[in-house]
């Protein structure tokens, strides 16, 4: 019934286009022919909806991949290449990368096939279909079940339609809820486990302005970097092997080399993380109001230390640049995103259009009767969840992700195994240990981490209350007297933790009995005490409030869908397929200013600074520029660099095609602009844009820079 009343209300909605907004958005691909392709055509889109999603032939869904876990990446040939963003292949390019061999800086280009790098682990993701399976997932559910027995029950069914749809694990499947679980959806995928690293442009290029510029607006980083997916021989996934061959692709984007102009269609598909447009005001302010603060406080200290060390030895900065840019970038994300809700008014908004849903359950009593208690419920479970939520923030920013905590976690199972534990299963599972410490100390650098240690230790003995200190921890103030470095220098020194020869020794020599060496470590008795903390202390709470939100959220989602009847609605972003649609378009950040919709090579140079290294300029683009040698790849005498739009986009969309009416490849979608952060939760058109590389500067630097031309053969141009 609920779902044939949500059809029902976008079935009515869609048959005006005029109620659906090309900006604001993240649409289902298999939907689209039902619900936006006439406004999209409308709008400049040429094609159809089969050419964006089909199951019967070659269609956009086919060259679109996620690539890794969190971003999305795009086949720009008929030989596996693929383009993502610079960001996305940073931890490969940082595992490749030492003194001798300085990719991060100096950039790396593979000359031939042969020369290009595996990367063990990483792995790209194709949809092969997607499908309603809503009626199948709910079939069972009814409302005298409590909310427990109803997910245990909608978590059978999904498991039942993830087996029978995987043929015996030739295909990844999952399914998802959309609207807040009014429907579920079945993806099936193909997953690709030979990828292998092409090229990167170097730092002073593809992390041109760093931390400095990011989530900013004018841009100028060329954010791009080069994959290529192989594959056995029958053209289909494979682990890693030398015998493997380049893969051959159902699709690949053809590029345009036109260019874009003000006002032009754009469409970007992707794989968009998450986003909670239908949150109440009680959320809102729980995120503004309590945990940005905090969070973006705890992440500010490490910034600092690490740059600090980082801007005085060079070792420490490839060993940390990838750390840095994890922890900076949600940590700008959030300031841009608490100053836009702040600015848009957005719990006022929302209390407002509360009242107003309130108004209309109160005039029906039907409605009142199944959606009075909703929002007393939302104030009520928001008020007991606050405090807890913050302590699981402060619990995982500023201890769970610290590098020797994440070494220690991994032990814990080691210290359970018994006589009974069989000899191959302590073999294969120290092994992984030993994997696991080889990878956190090539990146490690114990100063510095010492001191971040300390910081982030005394940051949660400050803030946090002490219901959420384990023993351990209370060690400070009994032992030390309420000394945090006394404490943490105690730690360091009686660890075998911080010493990577002791662990190699450890593991090396590894019995049952060692186990006793462990439960004497200071460092595992405190990871140990935060991990029962958590469980006993903080985890209960989250459970039942994640059932209660689950339940509030899905009724609360009916309501809106009734309520809202000039508009139709998207679902919220889950990490699956989307299609989002805008325009080409300039903004306006403040009073008396105008962003244009473009930027160019000039503006590089206006930037460069050798004294700073994220804006340390390649010599070799400096004569470039100079010579103005820009091949077919300017427009009017200038090298364009990235350009501005306003289709809707959030985290996981980095590296996604932006493409023109006619589908053909016109920039890499890298980030949106600062003031329009906070549309994960509420959309500004005029505010909010997405920022891409515009895709002939990429091509300007493969085969100007890097003198790559191999690769722009492989390529269709659209000239």
């Amino acid at each position: 019934m609920i779902k044939k009343t949500i059809q029902l209300v976008l079935v009515l909605l869609i048959t005006n286009n005029s109620f659906i907004r090309a900006d604001e958005g993240m649409w289902i691909p298999l939907l689209l022919n039902k619900y936006n392709i006439k406004d999209m055509q409308a709008k400049g889109f040429k094609l159809t909806a089969e050419d964006i999603y089909s199951i019967n032939q070659a269609s956009m869904k086919d060259a679109v991949m996620m690539f890794g876990g969190g971003c999305t990446g795009e086949l720009i040939s008929d030989q596996g290449l693929l383009i993502t963003n610079h960001h996305c292949g940073y931890g490969s390019i940082q595992k490749h990368s030492s003194l001798e061999h300085d990719y991060l800086t100096n950039g790396f280009w593979a000359m031939s096939n042969g020369e290009e790098l595996a990367n063990p682990g990483l792995t790209v993701t194709f949809l092969e279909r997607m499908e309603d399976v809503t009626s199948q997932v709910l079939a069972n559910v009814n409302d005298n079940m409590s909310e427990l027995e109803r997910q245990m029950e909608i978590q059978k069914q999904i498991q039942r339609i993830v087996i029978q749809n995987s043929e015996n694990g030739k295909f990844s499947t999952s399914v998802k809820p959309l609207f807040n679980g009014n429907e579920y959806y079945l993806f099936v995928s193909k997953v690709y486990k030979d990828v292998r690293f092409v090229g990167a442009p170097p730092s002073g290029i593809g992390k041109f302005g760093g931390d400095t510029d990011n989530w900013m607006w004018p841009r100028h980083t060329g954010d791009f970097s080069l994959f290529r997916i192989y594959v056995n021989k029958n053209n289909e996934p494979a682990e890693y092997s030398p015998d493997n061959v380049p893969m051959k692709p159902k699709m690949h984007f053809p590029i345009s080399l036109k260019g874009v102009k003000k006002d032009d269609f754009t469409m970007v598909l992707g794989y968009p993380g998450r986003t909670d447009e239908y949150l109440t005001s009680y959320a809102i302010k729980m995120i503004s109001q309590l945990q940005n603060p905090h969070r973006i406080n705890i992440r500010q200290t490490k910034i600092d230390i690490m740059a600090r060390y980082m801007n005085v030895s060079p070792a420490v900065r490839i060993q940390y640049a990838n750390k840095y840019a994890g922890v900076s970038n949600a940590w700008k994300k959030w300031i841009g995103e608490n100053r836009g809700l702040k600015r848009l008014k957005t719990i006022e908004k929302k209390q407002e259009f509360e009242k107003n849903i309130s108004n209309w359950i109160q005039a029906d009593p039907s409605r009142k009767s199944k959606f009075e208690d909703l929002l007393p419920d939302y104030k009520q479970l928001y008020e007991k969840l606050s405090p807890y939520q913050l302590a699981a923030d402060y619990y995982n920013e500023a201890f769970n992700s610290l590098d020797l905590i994440r070494l220690v976690n991994g032990f814990k199972t080691l210290s359970t195994y018994t006589d009974t534990t069989t000899q191959s299963e302590i073999k294969d599972y120290v092994g992984r240990l030993t994997n696991s410490s080889n990878a956190i100390f090539k990146d490690f650098y114990l100063p510095l981490d010492k001191e971040i240690f300390t910081a982030m230790i005394g940051l949660y003995y400050k803030k946090m209350d002490i219901k959420f200190f384990p023993n351990e921890l209370k060690l400070i103030d009994s032992k030390f007297k309420g000394d945090i470095n006394k404490y943490v220098d105690y730690l360091y020194s009686k660890t075998m933790f911080a010493d990577k020869s002791k662990i190699d020794e450890f593991l090396k020599d590894y019995k049952i009995s060692s186990n006793k060496k462990l439960t004497k470590d200071p460092l595992f008795n405190l990871c140990v005490g935060f991990g029962n903390m958590y469980k006993d202390s903080i985890s209960p709470v989250l459970e039942v409030s994640d059932l209660m939100r689950n339940r509030l959220n899905r009724i609360w989602m009916q309501a809106v869908m009734q309520f809202e009847k000039d508009k139709v609605l998207y679902p919220d972003a889950n990490s699956t397929l989307r299609v989002s649609y805008g325009k080409v378009d300039d903004y306006y950040p403040f009073d008396g200013v105008k962003y244009l919709y473009y930027t160019t090579l000039k503006g590089i140079m206006e930037k460069d600074n050798p004294e700073i290294y994220d804006y340390t300029v390649p010599e070799k683009l400096k004569e470039l520029y100079e010579k103005k040698d820009y091949g077919e790849y300017a427009e009017n005498g200038e090298m364009h660099v990235a350009f501005t739009a306003s289709n809707h986009t959030t985290g996981g969309n980095s590296g996604s095609p932006v493409l023109n009416g006619d589908g053909q490849l016109i920039g890499v979608n890298f980030d949106r602009n600062w003031e329009g952060t906070m549309s994960d939760y509420m959309y500004d058109p005029e505010m909010c844009r997405n920022i891409s590389l515009d895709i002939r500067y990429a091509l300007f630097i493969i085969d100007k820079m890097a003198g790559a031309k191999r690769l722009i053969d492989e390529m269709t141009l659209v000239r």
